[in-house]
């Protein structure tokens, strides 16, 4: 039976609290995952999906970017993966009738899970510049649409073209291609928004913006200290990583301002403990860090590793290493014997006994891996915060040997892909050669704009039309209000989509919807079924192959959409074989392999069982491509976020049953949420001071600099275990209260970590659909 959409929308009227989980998984994992799957995609088109997905020879989830284990279980996803699969393989679609009984102003209002249900999009469509309504068009006009606005700029520069992580690396290479070719580097994308502190910092320090680990050696670590993330949620197939590291011997600790489920205990339901047993007890330590208190935390664990080195020389550092990959440890000695105890304190909240326990597991064990997520990349300082993660390491020769390294955790399945593939606003000059030869034209040098530049481009008036391969730009940025003003203010924008979302709500004056294959469906072109590739957070590359029939006959893939626009843009100004691309995608990869460094043979290297692993010089060959040749021991400054008497620190995260902005139910059972999101979690001592109660009616204020106040009315409280000082709420709501000009140092990643709120008591109930903005 084809599922219905919703007709009225939801709201946080029957919500209901109770106590935050001590575990995650179990038999109720499986059921939240089967449950949606069975009942919207129905026993035979589930079973399908479900048992190719992540498999050698079936489909890449599109949601988390953790890597694929050698040896594949049947059952080789998660219940989150499987709620993505539901998403988007549903096999409901919005009729056409929809558009002319929703206008644009109507669904305003109306939330991201209302928007979500609706079903698939199954036709192009197209809002005239005095019309409120969709309405159908065909593929070549909503092309020619595109050239006609585009080739009509002032200047390629007044364009801007937005990428999300769930691009394969084919529809990546021929965007990055197509945009450079039109003439910008105007290529914002999503990892701005959330690991672009990593890359910038791992880049000076180790010479590669990616992780240094293999996914085997979590199994062969001595200590995994996780920070600034959520696996039970975000990506909870690592949770059964996790756990055979406990069972070969790994010690766990986990620094975090909230205490989630997942990484207390696990209860893996693929295993009999799982099911009836205790399950596995993950983490020995855990660190309930204030926000923003990370950099401190480690700056005072690499003090007392070199002061022990100190009392007992030649016995801590690995001197050998030290010597002859690095450089900088003398600067760095010299600056960490001024830091100041009270100010790790204070910006930690820790107590000296808890610090001093982790130095003491970090100098016993042989082998660390330091492992983090956007906890850690949306702070002020989170560059310099993840340098000193990298400064840790070093000291003990821990980067480029088994069961040690930095693992950052990609959000998004294959935005580390998209990066490789040339999705970046600064791509090096050695890239942008390389595409030269290939194509013989000259892209341009001058750098593009990020996330944030090009919303205040847009601000400015400089940006006239934006363009969107995937995701929800809309919701997913900062300072929702001035962003979605800005949007308004360009001429044209093109959603690239599988479904409704806000930022087909929020549009130019003109804009365009084409619809697109998901990863799930069969993608056959002129030369036959096509598969494509994507690379996971441990630089794996592999292929992902669809597995059941497209939703609807009208719809394009990614790779011929993309190729289309370059057609009807670019033409014959560059010499591109646009429609040989779209016919054969082996055609795009054999681009890749002269033109991707460690991409060579990529035809040949993705058809391999299991695909393959880049070269990381790191990791492989303690080869560190830095402006030295060596590792950087870098000396970074501790500024800690102070907070007013009477105000608290937001950070903003991802309720259960979400991913990024997709909203798959009004659920957080591990935290105790049903049938609500409208909610902001504070710590018990922190309301009774505040002079709040626990289930009052508030509404929230951000406070930046000289600017208004940005508000956020009808939230419920949660009494709830975090840090002192620091509460939580869920994004995308929350996202109005973070300041669009408040960015990470260098990466310009907005800061959604440590907000500046102050709670008051509310006049209004949390309304239906999205929460009141002012």
């Amino acid at each position: 039976m084809t599922p219905k959409a919703p007709i009225e929308d939801v709201s946080d009227d029957n919500i209901e609290v109770t106590h935050e989980k001590e575990w995650a998984a179990g038999v109720p994992g499986v059921m939240h995952a089967m449950g949606p799957a069975l009942s919207r995609m129905g026993v035979v088109r589930s079973a399908k999906l479900l048992t190719s997905i992540n498999q050698k020879h079936g489909f890449d989830c599109m949601s988390c970017a953790w890597p694929d284990p050698d040896h594949r279980k049947i059952a080789e996803f998660c219940e989150n993966g499987a709620k993505a699969v539901t998403w988007e393989a549903t096999p409901l679609t919005i009729p056409r009738s929809f558009w002319a009984e929703n206008s644009l102003t109507s669904m305003l209002d109306k939330s991201e899970y209302w928007l979500g249900m609706q079903g698939r999009l199954v036709e192009p469509l197209h809002k005239p510049a005095d019309k409120d309504h969709y309405e159908p068009i065909s593929w070549d006009d909503a092309f020619g649409i595109i050239a006609e606005k585009l080739n009509g700029l002032d200047s390629p520069n007044e364009a801007a073209f937005y990428t999300s992580g769930r691009a394969s690396n084919e529809a990546a290479f021929a965007y990055q291609l197509f945009v450079r070719a039109f003439g910008t580097n105007n290529l914002p994308d999503c990892s701005n928004m959330c690991h672009e502190s990593t890359g910038t910092a791992m880049l000076d320090t180790l010479g590669i913006g990616k992780s240094t680990v293999a996914y085997n050696d979590f199994e062969k670590a001595d200590l995994i200290i996780i920070m600034g993330q959520n696996p039970g949620t975000n990506h909870p197939r690592m949770l059964t990583t996790l756990e055979d590291a406990k069972k070969a011997g790994a010690t766990i600790v986990t620094v975090n301002p909230l205490p989630e489920a997942g990484l207390m205990r696990y209860k893996n339901p693929q295993t009999v403990n799982g099911v009836i047993g205790h399950g596995t007890k993950l983490t020995d330590q855990f660190l309930q860090v204030r926000l923003g208190g990370d950099m401190a935390l480690l700056q005072a664990v690499s003090k007392r590793v070199l002061e022990a080195e100190k009392k007992n020389p030649g016995t801590v550092l690995d001197h050998e290493f030290l010597a002859e990959h690095t450089d900088g440890l003398d600067a760095f000695t010299a600056h960490l014997e001024n830091l100041d105890g009270s100010e790790v304190l204070a910006a930690t909240g820790l107590t000296e006994a808890q610090i001093d326990e982790l130095a003491q597991r970090y100098i016993a064990a042989d082998r660390v891996i330091i492992t983090w997520a956007m906890g850690i990349t949306q702070h002020k300082k989170a560059v310099d915060t993840i340098k000193e993660a990298v400064n840790l390491l070093l000291l003990r020769g821990n980067i480029g040997k088994p069961g040690a390294g930095a693992s950052p955790i990609r959000g998004h399945s294959n935005v580390q892909g998209d990066r490789t593939m040339g999705i970046w606003e600064k791509m090096p000059p050695e890239f942008l050669d390389a595409l030269q030869h290939e194509f013989n034209f000259d892209p341009p040098r001058e750098e593009g704009y990020d996330s944030v530049h090009g919303i205040q481009a847009m601000q400015r008036g400089e940006i006239r039309a934006w363009i969107a391969l995937g995701g929800n730009f809309v919701a997913a940025i900062s300072d929702s209000k001035a962003v979605e003003k800005a949007m308004r203010g360009t001429e044209l924008t093109v959603q690239i989509s599988t479904k409704l979302n806000r930022s087909h709500v929020v549009t130019g004056k003109e804009a365009l919807i084409l619809p697109t294959l998901g990863r799930t469906e069969i993608d056959r072109q002129a030369s036959g079924e096509q598969f494509v590739t994507v690379e996971d957070s441990v630089c794996a590359v592999h292929a992902s192959h669809g597995r059941v029939e497209p939703v609807g006959p009208g719809l394009l893939s990614e790779v011929a959409i993309v190729s289309r626009m370059g057609r009807a843009v670019v033409g014959d100004r560059i010499k591109v074989d646009w429609a040989g691309f779209e016919a054969n995608y082996d055609t795009i990869r054999e681009h890749i392999s002269r033109v991707v460094p460690g991409c060579e043979d990529y035809n040949k290297k993705v058809r391999q069982e299991g695909g393959f692993v880049l070269p990381n010089g790191p990791r492989d060959s303690r080869t560190f491509h830095t402006a030295t040749g060596k590792a950087r021991i870098t000396v970074n400054e501790l500024e800690h976020v102070e907070c007013p008497p009477g105000r608290l620190l937001l950070q903003t995260l991802r309720s259960h049953d979400q991913f990024n902005t997709t909203i798959y139910s009004l659920n957080d059972r591990y935290r105790g949420i049903k049938k609500g999101r409208n909610v902001i979690f504070i710590n018990p001592d922190d309301l009774v001071e505040l002079g709040l109660r626990d289930g009052q009616t508030v509404d929230i204020f951000s406070e930046w600099e000289d600017e208004p106040d940005r508000v956020l009315r009808g939230f419920r409280t949660v009494s709830f275990p975090t840090a002192r000082g620091c509460a939580a709420a869920y994004f995308p709501e929350a996202n109005v209260l973070v300041p669009l000009s408040s960015t990470a140092e260098r990466s310009n990643t907005p800061v959604s970590k440590s907000v500046v709120i102050r709670v008051e008591p509310g006049l209004s109930p949390a309304p239906v659909g999205r929460p009141l903005v002012v």
